[in-house]
């Protein structure tokens, strides 16, 4: 017989190996586990309040989203993206067709767009300052429009639109209008 040590270990660790595949074929099935819960759902942005408007229904704003981005090189390339997308989060508040001759407000407006698409800033060029409701609501409707298409060739944006604002609180902006009666 060989008393070889290494001979001996050799032998061990087969039958212990030999007795682990033995009763492992012997024992109860794993108990099932409960299925892993799904994550719970990110929180969702609350749905800002609707604007007011002049003239009785209020409007409906849509949910933020995720901006997409502008292939906008110049800041009158951007405001028209701008504009679409400000058509898109109210669309309940566009005037359709061509306007009257006569509108009860008309204002210039800069809207400065970061390079996440977030409004940082809103001054006024031409304050439509007989009608404050308007300016109030002008400014408010770009804020609760953000974020914007994200100015990703320009780093962040400086736009110029002109609001033509209806006296039934719908109003176009001059690079989307569809003209004056």
């Amino acid at each position: 017989m060989n008393h070889n040590p290494l001979h001996y270990m050799r032998l061990l660790r087969l039958a212990a190996t030999g007795v682990a595949a033995i009763l492992s074929g012997c024992s109860a099935p794993p108990a099932p586990t409960a299925p892993t819960p799904a994550p719970p759902a990110p929180p969702t942005a609350p749905t800002p309040p609707a604007p007011s408007v002049a003239a009785g229904r209020a409007p409906v704003v849509k949910a933020p989203t995720v901006p997409p981005v502008s292939p906008a090189t110049n800041p009158r390339a951007y405001r028209r993206d701008a504009a679409t997308h400000l058509y898109e989060r109210n669309s309940e508040r566009i005037f359709k067709g061509q306007l009257p001759p006569l509108l009860y407000a008309i204002g210039v407006l800069q809207v400065e767009v970061d390079g996440l698409g977030r409004v940082t800033r809103t001054s006024w060029m031409r304050a439509p300052k007989h009608a404050p409701e308007v300016i109030a609501e002008i400014e408010k409707t770009v804020r609760l429009a953000a974020p914007f298409p994200v100015p990703a060739r320009m780093g962040k944006v400086t736009y110029t639109d002109t609001w033509l604002w209806h006296k039934s609180g719908k109003f176009q902006l001059d690079t989307l209008t569809e003209g004056q009666l």
